[in-house]
C-alpha cells in the first residue's frame, strides 16, 4: 500500500468518524435497524432457500416476530406497569425509612452529612402524579403534551425502526455485494477474510448475548418471586438487561433486591435468599448459558467490555452505549490481525 493510499483511507475513516459524531443524535433508529436486520438476515436467507422471494421472506419474518413477541411484549409491559405502580405507591414508605434509619446511621458512623430531603413534598408529588395518570395511555398523552417535540421525535424514531429494518432486510444482500464491489482489488481478499471473522464474532456476541440477557432476566425474576421479593419482575428484568456489562447486572440486582427484601422483612438473614438466587443464576450462566449460547469465540476481556461501554457512552451517549460492544468486537478482530502482523514484522524481530 502506497503512502498516498494510506492517507486516502485515513482521511476517509476520519471523515466517517466525524460524521458519526455530528449525527449521533439522529442515528439511533438507524443503528437499531441495522442490528435487527443483521440478526434477521440469516432467517430470511433460510426462507429464501424454500423458494420464497426476498420480499415475501422478510414479510414472513416480520409476521413471526409480531406474532411471537407482540403478545409477550404487551404482557411484560402490563406486568411492569403494575409492579411500577405498586413501587411508586410504596415509595413514600421507603423515603420514610431512608430519613429515619439511613441518614442518622451514615452521619453517626461515617461523619458524613447527607443533603436534607424534602420528603413530604416529594411523597405528595409522587402519589399525586401517579394517581392523576389514570393509566398508561393517559400518562403517555400527558407526557407528550408536556414534552412537546422531544417526545414526538422519540415516538417518530420508534416507528421508524421497523420501516428502516424492513428495507434493510429486503436489500441486505445487495448492500453487502455493493460494498464488496467497492473494495480495492489489492486488499479485497484480506478485507473479506477479516469481514468473515468479524461476522463470526458479531453473530456469536449479538445473538448469544441477547439470549443470555433474556434468560437471566427470566431466571432472576422467577427466583426473586419464589423467595418473596416484591417487584421481582421489575428487578429481575432490569438486572438481566444490565448483564451485557460483565457483573453489572449481578451487582445492581443484588443491591436492589437486597434492599427490597430487607425493607420487607427487616432481617439481615433474608439477604441470604437473594444471594442464593443470584448465585444459582450465575452458575447457570457460567456453566450453561454463556458456553452454549455465546461460546469462547468473542475473546473480549471483561475490563475491555466495561471500558468500551463507558467510552461509547461518553462519546456518543445512548447511541454509543448501544454500538460500543459490536464495534469493539470488530476492533478486537482487527487488533488480533494487527498483533499477528506485528509479531511477523521486522520491527518486532530486530
Amino acid at each position: 500500500m502506497t503512502q498516498s493510499t494510506r492517507w486516502f483511507w485515513l482521511t476517509v475513516t476520519a471523515i466517517i468518524a466525524f460524521l458519526f459524531y455530528l449525527l449521533a443524535p439522529i442515528l439511533l433508529p438507524f443503528v437499531v435497524a441495522v442490528l435487527l436486520a443483521y440478526l434477521g438476515d440469516p432467517l430470511v436467507d433460510r426462507l429464501e432457500k424454500t423458494k420464497l422471494t426476498r420480499t415475501l421472506s422478510v414479510v414472513v419474518v416480520f409476521l413471526l416476530f409480531f406474532a411471537v413477541l407482540g403478545p409477550l411484549i404487551v404482557f411484560l409491559i402490563t406486568l411492569l406497569k403494575e409492579q411500577l405502580g405498586s413501587f411508586l405507591i410504596q415509595l413514600p414508605e421507603y423515603l420514610d425509612w431512608l430519613v429515619v434509619n439511613l441518614q442518622p446511621t451514615v452521619q453517626t458512623k461515617l461523619g458524613v452529612t447527607l443533603p436534607a430531603l424534602e420528603v413530604e413534598q416529594l411523597k405528595e408529588t409522587l402519589v399525586k402524579e401517579w394517581a392523576n395518570a389514570g393509566g398508561f395511555i393517559k400518562g403517555l398523552v400527558r407526557t407528550i403534551s408536556h414534552s412537546g417535540l422531544v417526545v414526538a421525535a422519540w415516538l417518530a424514531n420508534i416507528f421508524l425502526i421497523p420501516v428502516i429494518t424492513f428495507y434493510l432486510l429486503r436489500d441486505w444482500d445487495k448492500l453487502v455485494d455493493y460494498i464488496h464491489e467497492l473494495l480495492p482489488r489489492s486488499i479485497e481478499a484480506k478485507v473479506v477474510q477479516l469481514a468473515n471473522e468479524s461476522d463470526d464474532v458479531l453473530g456469536a456476541f449479538l445473538r448469544g448475548q441477547m439470549l443470555v440477557m433474556m434468560a437471566l432476566g427470566i431466571i432472576y425474576s422467577l427466583g426473586l418471586s419464589i423467595v418473596g421479593v416484591e417487584f421481582s419482575v421489575l428487578i429481575g428484568l432490569f438486572a438481566g438487561l444490565l448483564s451485557f456489562i460483565p457483573y453489572m447486572g449481578l451487582i445492581v440486582g443484588v443491591l436492589i433486591a437486597g434492599v427490597a427484601i430487607f425493607f420487607q422483612t427487616g432481617e439481615l438473614t433474608s439477604l441470604l435468599w437473594v444471594f442464593l438466587v443470584f448465585g444459582i443464576a450465575q452458575m447457570i450462566e457460567g456453566m450453561f448459558l454463556t458456553p452454549v449460547l455465546v461460546g469462547d469465540r468473542i475473546g473480549l476481556h471483561p475490563v475491555a467490555v466495561i471500558f468500551a461501554v463507558l467510552a461509547g457512552g461518553q462519546l456518543f451517549g445512548f447511541f454509543g452505549i448501544l454500538l460500543a460492544l459490536p464495534v469493539f468486537a470488530v476492533l478486537a478482530v482487527l487488533l488480533r490481525y494487527a498483533h499477528k502482523k506485528y509479531k511477523g514484522s521486522k520491527i518486532y524481530q530486530t
